[in-house]
């Protein structure tokens, strides 16, 4: 049985004719990290606050842990769904140290479980030699593990993450999905974080759910839906990638394009006409004698790899975008560079 499920949640604010969020269903698994991942305005934040209980669904329900905290004729106030919330800007007191804003959302309990709690969840989060400083005193990565330990102490449910990298630059950014993943494992946490950034979902995630226009696009696991993304706005929104339309041959592992034929990664279940496929950058190894050749009309250089954008010689100049491919950032290629490539079939997706 789930943990934690949504069953067609939907929200409407007041003004709009259109649904922030639309019939959305998921099951959540005790102990299981999910990232709901979208653009803004796309829903993701909204259903959060729902769960939590900042936000009324215009319809559906919301069962956490066996029991009904929303729905048509009941709505738990949030402070009884056992949910412990991380904001985005923290939200620590900064005229309390440490163990008190920990300390906070324990008053139910004795002074000294109180304590003993806080001592735990500090050390959970490797602060605990922090406890008499004040949040001003602390970096940004240190305030944002006082903020995780500060939701864990009561022992919730579920822990909520609001954008919780967004304030961190790139290096310590890279550090905190470490620290925050270890973290929730370690507390076996059932948790629901936000994030606009395909990284950030990737790197903490059991699952990712990405989102629309309110609406569900794709759930699975970071390396399948960046392998197998759904549709177009996936495969986009995951990572860079090339769309291209063709027509399926009839053995249905093959498909005709612009630029050649393609392989997929294995025979298609039904025979298809027209199709789109996604093909992932780094799926394109440049080759000597390569089955697809062009010339290189802009080059990018990303730190790690270099970004070559190629102009196939059987492709028209105007149809289409020209091929993105990763090559090695050690290769010396210039713009107007002859290469030759071939492409993986399992970085290669029918997409809708």
């Amino acid at each position: 049985m789930s943990f934690i499920q949504l069953d067609n949640l939907t929200k409407y604010f007041t003004g709009s004719q259109d649904a922030a969020v639309t019939n959305m269903n998921l099951n959540i698994h005790q102990g299981e990290v999910i990232t709901l991942l979208g653009p803004s305005g796309c829903g993701k934040t909204t259903t959060l606050r729902m769960v939590a209980g900042f936000e009324q669904p215009s319809k559906g329900s919301i069962h956490i842990d066996g029991k009904v905290v929303y729905s048509d004729t009941q709505s738990l106030p949030p402070e009884k769904r056992g949910i412990g919330m991380v904001f985005q800007d923290y939200a620590l007191f900064p005229h309390m140290t440490i163990m008190k804003n920990v300390m906070f959302g324990l008053n139910k309990w004795g002074a000294r479980e109180k304590k003993k709690r806080a001592k735990e969840v500090l050390e959970l989060v490797g602060l605990e030699d922090f406890a008499n400083r004040y949040p001003t005193q602390l970096s940004g990565g240190q305030q944002q593990r006082v903020a995780l330990a500060r939701a864990l102490a009561p022992k919730p449910h579920v822990v909520l993450m609001d954008e919780p990298f967004s304030n961190l630059d790139a290096g310590l950014r890279e550090k905190m999905r470490f620290d925050v993943t270890n973290i929730l494992r370690k507390a076996n946490t059932t948790a629901i974080i936000v994030t606009h950034d395909q990284k950030d979902a990737f790197a903490v995630s059991d699952r990712v759910v990405v989102m629309k226009d309110g609406v569900i696009q794709q759930i699975a696991s970071p390396r399948e839906m960046y392998r197998c993304p759904k549709n177009c706005f996936v495969a986009q929104f995951v990572g860079k990638t090339n769309l291209l339309t063709g027509t399926m041959d009839f053995d249905q592992k093959h498909i005709h394009t612009n630029i050649g034929k393609v392989c997929l990664p294995e025979q298609w279940q039904e025979q298809l006409d027209t199709v789109k496929l996604s093909i992932r950058p780094e799926g394109c190894k440049l080759v000597d004698g390569g089955q697809y050749c062009g010339a290189v009309e802009r080059v990018t250089y990303g730190g790690e790899y270099q970004e070559l954008y190629v102009r196939l010689h059987n492709e028209p100049e105007l149809s289409n975008e020209p091929m993105l491919i990763y090559a090695p950032i050690e290769q010396d290629i210039e713009v107007g560079t002859i290469v030759s490539f071939d492409i993986k079939p399992e970085l290669v997706a029918l997409v809708e």
